[in-house]
């Protein structure tokens, strides 16, 4: 089985989110697992959509590849050590990656110590604070990690993690499936 964790929190870019959830949603085979996970039953999208978990942060644990949205309640969420203690994440058995200042957690949990990253350009100066070079590409990784730039450079975040999962083949398809006619 591969459990994917999509991480949420109050204030994440609503974009961010549906993207992620719609293309990985869209691999159709036995034993794909998509969930949403927050530290509350419901959170709010930084344009105040209620969203509904289906389960807690703590199990990203356990997931095979845990991704992290953007928006404004990432600084907040840096901020908060009790939150950032509940990750216990193991680069060397989880796909990790973000969109956009999604990886300022990522730094702050120490997944991007001694790599090169990308993030929107409003969070730049922020990763750096945070000792991360960082790279203006939409999309770098590095083994296990991996970071995205921009909301539309989700397609080459969840092609990674597809590509990993499943096959390349199975990440094609579904990439191709919202690249313009």
């Amino acid at each position: 089985m591969s459990k994917i964790a999509i991480i949420i929190f109050d204030k994440f870019t609503d974009l961010d989110l549906w993207l992620m959830w719609d293309l990985l949603n869209r691999v159709r085979i036995p034993d794909w697992e998509v969930k949403i996970l927050g530290e509350k039953d419901t959170h709010l999208s930084a344009t105040n959509m209620e969203i509904k978990t289906s389960g807690r942060i703590e199990e990203a644990n356990d997931a095979d590849a845990v991704l992290f949205v953007s928006g404004q309640g990432t600084r907040d969420r840096i901020a908060d050590e009790n939150w950032l203690a509940k990750f216990n994440l193991d680069m060397e058995k989880q796909f990790i990656g973000s969109i956009c200042s999604g990886s300022l957690i990522l730094a702050r949990l120490g997944h991007l110590q001694g790599k090169t990253a990308t993030t929107y350009p409003t969070t730049k100066a922020v990763l750096e604070s945070l000792n991360v070079e960082v790279v203006e590409k939409p999309f770098v990784a590095h083994d296990r990690v991996a970071t995205a730039g921009g909301c539309l450079a989700q397609q080459y975040l969840i092609h990674w993690v597809i590509e990993n999962l499943v096959d390349k083949d199975w990440a094609d398809l579904v990439v191709k499936s919202i690249q313009p006619v």
